[in-house]
Order: structure tokens, then C-alpha cells, then sequence
């Protein structure tokens, strides 16, 4: 999957680009967590320091072994409790190989948008997720994704590209439709808007563009030494284009109907 707003992190994963927020999804010591499509591993690692029982799951198997890695390394580096615990697992998420209610939180950051049944997808991540868990989904928000289409061919139609814009309040009324409550919508990723479109605008397979570079220095810059100055910038940003569009949901502890 090309296109997940700042997939990097540092060493020890202390230093990452998040686009769920944890709090949120009261993470923390115990919490059982699936990350489904969790490609490089950020939203993983972070679950894991914060003391959950993590899963990282999803179809690349590479790209897996690499996040492994990182979870064995921080596991030794004292980087989470010693309570905690992660594994990685290899699969399809149209098939969770999961009981119904398995975990506590679920997340499926920046996937939906390149599989094409969808449907079938959302069914399962509400199937593993327990009466009273929360649920986060977040995928491209559709007026900056718009434009990237429009810049460029190359942005999504490629091999597992985006095959999708999602409108939130349709993807939000799928999951309401699965029976799951919305509790909470935002934005992030203000910054990244405007360098993908100079990526489609120069062409995505010119990474080595000077502008392309010196905007991926600055993302970097950001993402390592979060300076007020940034922050306050993309915080007024998000609402206006924030690359992507985070979707928070309970389900019911009742066999009722969500509201």
C-alpha cells in the first residue's frame, strides 16, 4: 500500500506519524488491540509501548518480518512494559482467523481504500471487536485525495493502489449500519496534503525532486522534533485539508440497536 500518510518512525518506534488517537481508544496497560493492515508496524508500536497485547496483522508477509523486528527490539530495549505483549500475524482481513469479540480495540488505519470489498472487510472488524470495544477506521479524505487523482494517474492506479475516495459520512454510515455507535470524527495530517499533491504534481516516481526531497525534510524535521510552530500550523490545517479522516466507534454492550 503506496500511499499511508508518514509511515516512518525512529529506531525504537518512539517517533511516529499516528493517525488514531489512543486516549481515544483508551489504550493502555492489558488492552487486547488488532491492527488490521497495520503495514510498517506505527500504529503497532505504538499500542505495544503503551502496554497493550498487540496484533499486527496483514497480508505482506516482508513487510511483517520487518515489523517484527522492531517489536522484538523494543520488547529488549525496555521500550514497553514487560506485561505487554505483540505478535505479528500474516492473513487476509476478509477472513480474521479470530472468535467473534476477541479483542478490546481495533484499528484499521489507511486499508479500506485499497480493497475491494470493503463490505466484507468492515463485517469482520466488527466481528472481533468485543461489546463495550472501540473501533477506529481512518482512510484518505476525499477532497484531498480528489486532487491527488487528479494530478495523477500514477497515484492510485497501480497494483494494490487506492481504488476509492470515501465521502466520511458514508463510510461512517456503514459502520453505523454494522451496528457499531460513532463517537468521534477528526482530521490529520494537514502537512502531508500538500506534499502528496506535489508528488502527483511533479510525478510520484520522481522521488529524487528537489522540491519533493526538501518538503520530505521538513515532514521528518516535524515528525522528529514536533515543534510548536508546525503544530500549530497543522492543527489549523486539519480541518481545512488533513490528509486523512479518523472515525472513532463502540459497540454496544446490549444486543439493542446502536444509536
Amino acid at each position: 500500500r503506496p500511499h499511508r500518510p508518514g509511515a516512518q518512525h525512529d529506531r525504537g518506534g518512539r517517533r511516529a506519524v499516528l493517525t488514531v488517537d489512543y486516549d481515544r481508544l483508551r489504550v493502555g496497560l492489558g488492552t487486547t488491540v488488532i491492527d488490521v493492515g497495520c503495514g510498517a508496524g506505527r500504529h503497532s508500536f505504538e499500542a505495544y509501548r503503551r502496554g497493550a497485547n498487540v496484533i499486527a496483522f496483514d497480508q505482506d508477509a516482508e513487510e511483517l518480518a520487518n515489523v517484527d523486528t522492531m517489536l522484538q527490539a523494543m520488547g529488549e530495549a525496555g521500550e514497553a512494559p514487560e506485561s505487554a505483549k505483540a505478535q505479528v500475524v500474516v492473513g487476509d482481513a476478509l477472513a480474521l482467523p479470530y472468535p467473534d469479540g476477541s479483542f478490546d480495540t481495533v484499528i484499521a488505519s489507511e486499508i479500506l481504500e485499497h480493497i475491494p470489498d470493503d463490505d466484507g472487510v468492515i463485517s469482520e472488524l466488527i466481528r472481533v471487536l468485543r461489546p463495550g470495544g472501540t473501533l477506529a477506521v481512518t482512510v484518505p479524505r476525499w477532497l484531498p485525495e480528489k486532487i491527488c487523482w487528479l494530478l495523477s494517474d500514477d497515484y492510485h492506479a497501480n497494483e494494490g493502489g487506492h481504488i476509492r475516495i470515501y465521502k466520511a459520512d458514508e463510510l461512517r454510515a456503514k459502520l453505523i449500519a454494522g451496528g457499531l455507535r460513532f463517537t468521534h470524527s477528526e482530521y490529520a495530517h494537514g502537512l502531508h496534503s500538500p506534499f502528496w499533491w506535489l508528488k502527483c504534481a511533479v510525478g510520484v516516481e520522481k522521488p529524487d525532486h528537489p522540491a519533493v526531497q526538501a518538503y520530505h525534510r521538513l515532514l521528518v524535521w516535524d515528525m522528529m522534533s514536533r515543534p510548536a510552530l508546525t503544530r500549530v500550523a497543522e492543527a489549523a490545517l486539519n480541518p481545512l485539508v488533513g490528509k486523512s479522516v479518523a472515525l472513532y466507534f463502540e459497540k454496544p454492550d446490549s444486543d439493542g440497536p446502536a444509536i
